[in-house]
């Protein structure tokens, strides 16, 4: 009686201890994460709406635009994963830091283009400065959250999209606007806009803990729930199946959702970069018009 007891108490402390630690990650990792990402959009799409001045005064054609966007993803795709195994065996901390870093200073660099091949330059240490960001960020929240919290972290990480919309296009119409110091609109919204990724990547080599494990932030008896609960779910996938990467990679399912995925991103994408040019042209509006109507499809999908 006693013994069962006991061990009943013993289930409900471990309960309480596991709501605690769920509820203490959250609210310390989550927003962060958010910001993280709202600062990252923004600066992955302010080419789109730079293009509204830049293309004009640089007297770039729109294949030069494209080829510009398009030369992102070049570098972005071949250091994808490669970033996200350092984010699992290395620091995710550090690594993430030094992603917002170094992609603020090429943004703010790319406002001093002058030429199409600066500016593909430009974009291409773009992208292999800001490649592994969204997987990084993916690996990162395994860390702190089970597989059946994990879908809840994940698509916080994902409100980061419409809300770097809803910020980003009226503060692009603004800075489009202004010619200080003898520089145009668009140059100034890469300028500023790099300027909070470094600032934000240095507080996160201050603020984010890599694992559980080593967050002084968090009670011992907490800690070491989330510790065995993470590990426990790891070792019950590794029972399942112990994947190397060359063996997810010849995975038929993984084929099929990354080919779904592509097809998805690749409207999406298209969509994003060109839809301020697109609609500046049809209506005719002026810039700032432009940039506020682009605020409607982000209210829409929040």
């Amino acid at each position: 009686m006693n013994s069962h007891g006991s061990a009943a108490l013993t289930t409900a402390e471990q309960s309480e201890v596991g709501q605690r630690a769920r509820r203490r990650i959250a609210y310390r990792l989550l927003p962060f994460v958010f910001l993280v990402y709202v600062v990252n959009y923004i600066d992955r799409v302010n080419v789109s709406f730079a293009n509204l001045r830049m293309s004009t005064d640089l007297g770039f054609s729109d294949r030069v635009y494209g080829l510009g966007v398009g030369m992102f993803y070049i570098t972005y795709v071949l250091f994808e994963i490669p970033g996200a195994i350092i984010v699992e065996r290395w620091s995710a901390r550090k690594w993430i830091a030094r992603i917002m870093i170094s992609w603020g200073i090429v943004t703010i660099l790319t406002g001093f283009v002058h030429t199409a091949g600066q500016f593909y330059a430009a974009r291409f240490f773009l992208g292999a400065a800001e490649s592994s960001f969204f997987p990084g960020m993916v690996v990162y929240l395994t860390h702190w959250f089970r597989g059946r919290e994990r879908s809840r972290a994940i698509a916080c990480l994902y409100a980061a999209v419409p809300a770097g919309s809803l910020i980003g296009s009226p503060v692009a119409g603004w800075l489009l606007g202004v010619h200080w110091q003898l520089l145009a609109g668009w140059r100034w919204l890469f300028i500023l806009e790099g300027i909070p990724a470094i600032v934000v990547g240095i507080v996160t080599v201050f603020y984010l803990t890599d694992r559980p494990a080593q967050a002084r932030w968090l009670p011992q008896d907490e800690r070491d729930w989330v510790v065995n609960e993470l590990q426990a779910e790891l070792q019950a996938k590794k029972k399942i199946r112990n994947y190397t990467i060359m063996e997810a990679f010849c995975d038929l399912r993984i084929l099929r959702l990354i080919l779904a995925y592509f097809l998805a991103l690749t409207g999406a994408l298209g969509t994003i970069y060109w839809i301020p040019t697109f609609v500046k042209r049809l209506s005719g509006f002026s810039t700032q018009t432009v940039t506020s109507l682009l605020v409607i499809p982000a209210l829409a999908f929040r």
